[in-house]
């Protein structure tokens, strides 16, 4: 992998892992597209990078939410704050469930089955047109909303179906504030991503050998300043319910995924 891949790769990342178009989806139908021989598949390690990239992204634009539930957990009081980070770890189990039990069964799609990433992108498509024609609402997200989100981002974990698209489409169907569901989306993640690096990293399944710092470190900057330009576009389109042009986009590239994959 050389640094133009590394960069690519960071941008893609950065940008769809907050938008709502799939950036797994995305990933591989890249990959399909330009081959192995052009864009080999990325080393664990510098997946995890990438991941860490738009992690830390999420944590810097929203640093002024994560100190206040912090603050608020160590007072020891039942207030806003505390419920808010009680309903974020509701909302993991499913996925945590999912990735501990069924790993084996969701690595099998991500093996250049584009036909299945096109119909996944469309599946998102449909949420995002739904969620768009919802009305905004003052209504905070509820506990019972925490685990049904949380199952909405559990099946996301399929390439094609957006995490982002995925979890903001069912919040908002489910009455919820739009600029509150967006909020809650992104944060919902983070725990996830670092607890996934630090099982990779605890296993040893990340090699160091032959690593090339220098293309890590760029596709790291490319993913994380990609980041925070997605993650606060983002949160104004959804406010402006802005949805459904992302609607459109998935169908089209989900179409035009299934049609490539009968001439591949």
């Amino acid at each position: 992998m050389d640094y133009l891949d590394a960069i690519i790769l960071g941008v893609i990342q950065g940008f769809t892992e907050f938008l709502p178009v799939s950036s797994s989806g995305h990933l591989e139908i890249g990959k399909a597209i330009l081959g192995d021989t052009s864009v080999p598949e990325e080393s664990l390690l510098f997946t995890v990078i990438l991941h860490f990239a738009t992690a830390l992204s999420t944590l810097v634009v929203f640093r002024k939410d994560i100190i206040e539930i912090f603050s608020s957990i160590f007072k020891f009081q039942w207030n806003e704050e505390t419920q808010f980070a009680l309903k974020i770890i509701l909302s993991m189990i499913p996925a945590v469930l999912i990735g501990l039990f069924f790993e084996e069964e969701l690595e099998s799609f991500f093996g250049g089955n584009i036909a299945f990433v096109g119909a996944m992108l469309i599946v998102t498509a449909l949420l995002l047109w739904m969620a768009d024609r919802s009305k905004n609402t003052g209504k905070p997200v509820t506990i019972k909303d925490a685990i049904i989100i949380g199952i909405a981002q559990a099946l996301a974990m399929l390439p094609g179906i957006s995490r982002s698209g995925a979890t903001i489409s069912t919040s908002v169907l489910l009455g919820n504030d739009k600029t509150k569901a967006a909020r809650f989306s992104f944060l919902m993640v983070v725990p996830l991503i670092f607890g996934k690096i630090a099982k990779d990293l605890l296993s040893g399944e990340i090699s160091m050998h032959n690593t090339h710092m220098g293309v890590m470190g760029v596709g790291f900057v490319a993913a994380f300043i990609c980041g925070l330009i997605a993650c606060t576009w983002m949160i104004s389109l959804v406010k402006k319910s802005k949805l459904r042009y992302f609607s459109i986009y998935c169908v089209l590239i989900g179409v035009a995924a299934i049609i490539t994959s009968f001439y591949s």
